[in-house]
């Protein structure tokens, strides 16, 4: 059985018309918070039947049909190499539009949508080498939480993943 949410980007309240407020949903992968930009999400369902596709990297774990479009399955967790994914009733499916390219990524649960103005945003901080921070575009905090804000076109652009034709015909 699926479940299924589609999230508006914006709301009546009118938060589109300060420049400074950026909106967020959040998500969870093991103890960490994630935020990915509001705008690139089409909807929230939950985990279902997936089709494998053979010889894809681990974190590709297939594709779905979704209405007529085939959309591919990244699973967050292990892309994050953050443990073995189990797979529960929190367990869902963001469905993302990115750069006009419909991708899912499995997260173990949403959160809530969250405004954060620049005051609540930092920048990424600084590891060397030892931590690849390409696809962060920041932290946020809001009240004691910390979130790690991804830029999820870098991530799905990248030649790892290979989801995003990055070049110019």
């Amino acid at each position: 059985m699926s479940q299924q949410q589609t999230v508006t980007p914006t709301d009546s309240v009118g938060t589109s018309a300060n420049p400074t407020l950026n909106e967020f949903l959040t998500f969870r992968l093991g103890n960490e918070e994630y935020g990915i930009d509001i705008l690139k999400v089409q909807e929230i369902r939950g985990y279902d039947a997936i089709t494998q596709i053979a010889n894809s990297p681990e974190f590709i774990k297939g594709v779905v049909n979704l209405r007529g479009i085939i959309v591919p399955i990244i699973d967050m967790r292990i892309k994050f190499k953050l443990g073995t994914a189990e797979y529960d009733q929190f367990t869902v499916v963001i469905i993302l539009n990115v750069s006009g390219r419909i991708i899912g990524i499995v997260v173990d649960g949403v959160s809530d949508v969250i405004n954060l103005d620049t005051e609540q945003m930092r920048a990424t901080p600084e590891f060397g080498t030892a931590i690849d921070t390409e696809y962060i575009k920041g932290l946020g905090t809001v009240d004691d939480r910390m979130l790690i804000l991804l830029d999820i076109e870098k991530l799905m652009g990248s030649r790892e993943m290979g989801l995003i034709d990055t070049t110019i015909n």
